[in-house]
């Protein structure tokens, strides 16, 4: 691809790589000043490599690039277009000479100017053609919208709302034309033309930018239109269009670029002019302005390439699977066993016929070829079928019937009609207890034969078909013992149908190699896993051998065993599926040429999907609900939109489930390339890296493709960055921290997402870092983040590295020169996007967590010590995790596990057993997207609390922890734009801590500098006290308390925050929250006990008076609670407390606490114990065991306690 990087007056070419990714991108200057807008692809000179033609606004002219056809170019020529400045242009044959012509739209001179080609590269001078005054005309397209064999052009007019259809003549001028009105405001800023109905006029579609919608205009022929038809797109403004078909119905849709709203549109067309209402897909960019439609990946579904200018970024959105749609239930009747699909009627829509084991008949579902059916249609069968398959056994070109009996130990046959009813049962003598029936031609003499599984008799019965639809006596092969199910293939590649069973006990399959007469050889068997009991074939590896997947009902997997093309097979490979899968089918579900495995799961109410990768391993299974105790499953396409459904046999419920295919062409953001050198700051971390005893902070900055360093000073301020290239379009992404060659001295190893490598830059102590190039080390897939440690005991950091496209982490062992080897994989779950070290099992060797997105879960990998780790324990999270941290967080000198869950709007605390096991999560708010999560103690009460930086709400939440594994509330701090990643550090040397930002949507970091006083409400050897929180945001120097009012408040934000001894937090502004009356006059005040019992039964109220010896000192000002000190009969005794006026007063300035309050409110636990309360309890306690033991002494005790 191509792009204009206005900015920086180049174009840079990315050249297209495997899988859909691009090589870094190769600049060429348009010239200084050029400022190029827009580019075209086409073969100027006819040497059959593309070129290339750029409008270059500042410099009013065309600039022209011949290609090579390596992926290189030559600036051929300059043309210039006077006093136009271009700033967009569409390439086409204009004048039917076979050579690409050029038309390009002008700012300032209100115009479009065409170029014609003189086959050789050059181009004639430009003929102008005015668009009318102001009409500011901003894009063109050309199409033959008369039907005259010459091409027209259209022009979008942004600043008089309508577009012109200039008309094509035999002479190639352009002198007729239209104006179409797109309505007052719309400000057309995108053209796009194609067949939108089901005539053979072109049709055009218009991006409204000033009435947020898309205009539709339908082409009536002979150059008239009809009236527009308006789509509106919400808050969002529509800045470039175009025309494909993304859900393959063979019917044009409409793709929109959005500006202002992180977002693209996609509107489907029905094929008759209208479209559906839009589907939007996010880009992560705010202004989208340009796009490309094509098939990057090469997998047969259209892909979007977006052109972001606020971030400098192209936005690869990817055409992908987006599942299956809820299910609809169709009612059978009793016991519901088997399905299969077919065409009974001769319509050309797929039809179900159902075995039904409670009612002795099949029901046969005619479908409307919408993925709805008609009501069933009964035929009777034998004792309780089982199993049923179709094929024409007659040889009249229509579909018959075949079912298995499981009691009447027989077979029927049923012929079909054409018209969707068949005949009365033919029954056929088959083995004892048949369970399973398959068809093929066995003895190649091209008419259909039978293979029928009898459980009971441990074998399977061959019938050779006749032409009648008969069959000849059956020929019985032995198996192992349970057969359950059978499926047919040429396994040996000798053109010859062979057999393969599941022995259910065996835990086994048997493969017969036919010999191409109806006779088989003897069994092979091949392990499967527990119970097998359903198998299916397909070539799942793409090596032209068929393949073997079978359900396992007793280990709850789906077992693989790749064919070698003679009749033999590998080791099976499982797959997890849900909870007793009872039957398999297989097809290609997503359309990339690839075969997926569908399993129906009889415990767990669903069927799970596992698509292929086309190497013989899988994905991780999606699950779709059905009925109640699904029994049997099989795939086909019932809504005739050329995408494979499915039909799952639901035996408790009595009915059949149909889930249909979206179809909805689905988009899924898959990554950014830069164009430009912006930042687009990614990833911070924070390390003193120079030695000098402050904090620096390390930054990634993607867009420029460097890492950015921060060198803290004594103030908390730091010095500008300082910048460390890793490499032209390598898009640095993460970092990791470490000592790589054993000098003792800190280096750190940067992630690229554009080189798909890890770099390591060396340190020598003093801020200066140097790239080791013997320390590059190639990645498969662009990784999501990486950490460093010491795994396996070396005295040298490894580094650990997780993936997004793969479901693996990666341990790169480090040697003292700095290489890394013998790179170590370790499988993990769907999408790992975090991952941090810690020893888990308190052996002495660390451990690796690596949170997973797309499993809701985090995964613990213990390690050996030797660099290796065991199997992966899974432990469940909240909705799509993204971020983890370790720490301490309930002081049992055990590591747990901090978890940010992006999706779900709260962290996960999982508290560590000591063993490598952790408790189930606890889950804490926090706010929007939370995207990166970090541990410190912020409060210094030694006790670890959480910061979480929230990238939907730019701010971070900061959860004080009570040190049992509980946090209190989140208190929010606002931050910049899109805040990716937090860390946390002392950067001004004031002993707190500080926490340090990185906002990827502001492109900086923000420093929150902690500060914190206490207010001491008594004095003792043990302070029992309440903090008071001050608390600065977004500034970067500590402030005094006292000269905090002389700051702007746009510069700081001063709160106040009380905690009491049970974590609560409660936040107060210099008085009381807005649903308090506030207090007029306040002068200093005490919290006391007022008794207003009497003389042989006190009974205090908590209240607020005026300080002794003050005026009016005994007037009560306000009422807090009571204290009642005598015991009840339950031995309590009660207190009552106001909690919301109670913390007003305490947050209020000048107001005193009574030492016998204070007593009292720790007790109740609002404040700490007071020690003193501890220290008598200990006493009572020593005294009360003494008298236990040595009553003599009893009286001596009490004299002593008298005297203390």
């Amino acid at each position: 691809m191509v792009v204009a990087n206005h900015l920086i007056h180049t174009i840079a070419i990315y050249i297209g790589q495997n899988g859909g990714n691009f090589s870094n991108p190769i600049q060429y200057p348009t010239g200084n000043g050029s400022t190029p807008y827009m580019t075209a692809v086409a073969d100027f000179n006819k040497d059959k490599a593309l070129d290339i033609a750029v409008v270059n606004f500042g410099t009013n002219s065309i600039g022209v690039f011949l290609g090579f056809g390596n992926g290189s170019f030559e600036k051929y020529k300059e043309l210039s277009m006077n006093a136009s400045r271009p700033i967009a242009i569409s390439v086409s044959d204009l004048n039917n000479d076979t050579q690409i012509d050029i038309v390009t739209v002008n700012y300032g001179t209100n115009s479009i100017s065409i170029l014609y080609n003189d086959g050789n590269g050059d181009f004639m001078s430009s003929i102008t053609y005015l668009t009318g005054y102001d009409s500011s005309p901003s894009s063109v397209v050309s199409g033959d919208f008369n039907n005259d064999h010459y091409l027209d052009l259209a022009v979008a007019n942004y600043g008089t709302d309508n577009i012109i259809i200039y008309f094509g003549s035999m002479h190639y001028t352009f002198e007729n034309h239209i104006i179409i009105s797109t309505s007052s405001g719309s400000q057309p800023h995108s053209i796009t033309v194609g067949y939108f109905d089901s005539d053979t006029y072109l049709d055009i579609a218009v991006a409204g930018y000033g009435r947020n919608e898309i205009v539709v205009i339908l082409n009536n022929g002979k150059g008239t239109f009809d009236k527009l038809a308006n789509y509106s797109t919400g808050s969002a403004s529509p800045y470039s269009i175009g025309a494909a078909d993304f859900n393959q119905d063979n019917q044009l849709d409409l793709i929109v670029a959005n500006n202002g709203t992180n977002n693209i549109a996609l509107l489907l067309g029905s094929g008759n002019g209208t479209f559906g209402k839009p589907n939007m897909y996010p880009t992560g960019a705010l202004s989208s302005i340009s796009l490309v439609i094509c098939d990057i990946n090469k997998d047969h579904r259209l892909d979007i390439i977006v052109v972001s200018n606020d971030t400098g970024t192209l936005d690869i959105l990817l055409g992908s699977f987006e599942g299956f749609q809820n299910q609809v239930n169709y009612s059978t009747g009793s016991q519901p066993s088997s399905v299969a699909v077919g065409d009974f009627n001769n319509d050309t829509r797929l039809d179900l016929v159902v075995a039904k084991s409670g009612s002795n008949d099949v029901s046969v579902l005619l479908g409307l070829g919408d993925g709805s059916f008609t009501d069933q249609i009964k035929f009777s069968v034998g004792s309780r079928p089982r199993s049923v398959a179709v094929g024409d056994f007659n040889g009249d070109t229509l579909l018959d019937i075949v079912v298995v009996n499981y009691d009447s130990n027989d077979m029927s046959v049923l012929f079909g009609y054409g018209n969707g009813s068949f005949t009365d049962q033919i029954k056929f003598s088959v083995g004892s207890l048949p369970r399973s029936v398959a068809v093929g031609d066995f003895n190649n003499d091209t008419r259909l034969d039978l293979v029928v599984v009898n459980s009971d008799s441990y074998g399977v019965s061959v019938f050779l078909g006749y032409d009648n639809g008969s069959f000849a006596n059956p020929m019985s092969f032995s198996t192992g013992i349970d057969p359950t199910s059978v499926a047919v293939g040429d396994f040996n590649s000798d053109t010859r149908l062979d057999i393969v069973v599941t022995n259910y006990l065996d835990n086994d399959v048997s493969v017969f190699l036919g010999y191409g007469n109806g006779s088989f050889a003897s069994q092979t068997k091949f392990s499967s896993h527990t119970y097998p009991i359903s198998v299916a074939v397909g070539d799942f590896n793409n090596d032209t051998r068929l393949d073997i997947v079978v359900a396992n009902f007793g280990s709850q997997d789906a077992s693989v065993l790749l064919g070698y093309g003679d009749g033999s097979f590998a080791n099976k490979i499982m797959f997890l599926t849900n909870k007793y899968p009872t039957y398999v089918a297989v097809g290609d579900l997503n359309n990339d040429n690839q075969l997926d495995i569908v399993v129906a799961n009889y415990g767990s109410q669903d069927a799970s999907v596992l698509l292929g990768y086309g190497d013989g391993s899988f994905g991780d299974q999606i699950s779709y609900s059905t009925g109640f105790e699904p029994y049997c499953v099989a795939v086909g396409d019932f809504n005739s939109d050329t995408r494979l459904d499915i039909v799952v046999v639901n035996r408790a419920s009595d009915d059949v489930s149909i889930v249909l295919q979206y179809n909805r062409g689905f988009l899924k953001n898959e990554k950014s390339y830069t164009s430009s050198d912006g930042s687009d700051l990614s990833y911070t971390v924070q390390r003193d890296m120079n030695g000098d005893g402050l904090l620096d902070l390390l930054l990634a900055n993607y867009g420029s493709n460097n890492v950015g360093i921060l060198f803290g000073l004594e103030n908390g301020t730091f010095l500008n960055q300082k910048i460390f290239e890793t490499g032209l379009g390598s898009h640095p992404s993460s970092i990791a921290i470490g000592n790589f060659n054993g000098d003792n001295e800190l280096d750190f190893a940067v992630s690229c997402d554009g080189t798909m490598d890890a770099k390591i830059l060396l340190g020598t102590g003093k801020g200066e870092f140097s790239l080791e190039k013997s320390g590059q080390t190639l990645f498969t897939s662009a990784a999501v983040t990486m950490a460093a440690g010491d795994l396996n005991g070396d005295g040298l950091s490894e580094i650990g590295v997780v993936f997004d496209e793969n479901d693996n982490i990666d341990i790169l062992f480090t040697f003292k020169n700095v290489s890394f080897a013998n790179k170590m994989t370790s499988s993990t779950a769907k999408l790992p996007y975090s991952v941090a070290v810690g020893d888990f099992n308190n052996d002495a060797r660390l451990d690796i967590v690596l949170a997973i997105y797309d499993g809701n879960s985090v995964v613990v990998l213990l390690g050996y010590g030797n660099g290796s780790f065991a199997g992966e324990s899974i432990f469940s999270t909240d909705k799509y995790p993204i971020s983890v941290t370790v720490g301490d967080l309930n002081d049992d000198n055990l590591l747990d596990i901090v978890v940010a869950n992006s999706g779900s709007a709260d962290v996960s605390v999982l508290l560590g057993y000591g063993n490598g096991s952790f408790s189930p999560q606890i889950t804490f708010s926090s706010g929007s997207q939370p995207w990166s999560a970090a541990v410190g103690d912020f409060n210094n009460d030694t006790r670890l609390d959480l910061v979480v930086a929230n990238s939907g709400s730019n701010d971070v939440s900061v959860l004080l922890g009570y040190g049992n594994g509980s946090f209190a509330d989140q208190t929010k701090f606002s931050v910049g734009s899109r805040p990716r990643s937090v860390a946390v550090g002392d950067f001004n040397g004031d002993t707190l801590l500080d926490i340090v930002v990185a906002n990827s949507g502001s492109d900086d970091v923000s420093v929150l500098v902690g500060y914190d006083k206490f207010l001491l409400i008594r004095s003792a050897q043990l302070t029992c006290f309440v903090s008071i929180c001050k608390r600065y945001v977004r500034t970067a120097l500590p402030v005094n308390p006292a000269a905090s009012t002389e700051m702007s408040s746009s510069v700081m934000k001063e709160e106040k925050t009380a905690i009491d001894s049970t974590g609560e937090v409660f936040t107060f502004r210099h008085g009381p929250p807005p649903d308090i009356k506030p207090v007029e006059d306040l002068g200093p005040y005490e919290i006391r006990l007022q008794n207003i019992g009497c003389t042989n039964r006190r009974f205090d109220r908590i209240v607020v008076q005026r300080m002794k010896h003050s005026p009016n000192a005994d007037e009560i000002i306000e009422n807090l609670g009571s204290y009642d000190s005598i015991p009840n009969d339950k031995n309590e005794v009660l207190v009552a407390l106001n909690l919301k006026r109670l913390r007003y007063w305490i947050g209020t300035e000048g107001v005193v606490i009574n030492p016998w309050v204070q007593k009292l409110l720790g007790r109740c636990g609002f404040f700490p114990v007071d020690p003193a309360d501890y220290v008598n309890a200990y006493r009572a306690r020593k005294i009360a065991e003494n008298c236990l033991r040595y009553p003599e002494k009893k009286e001596e005790e009490e004299k002593q306690e008298d005297a203390q």
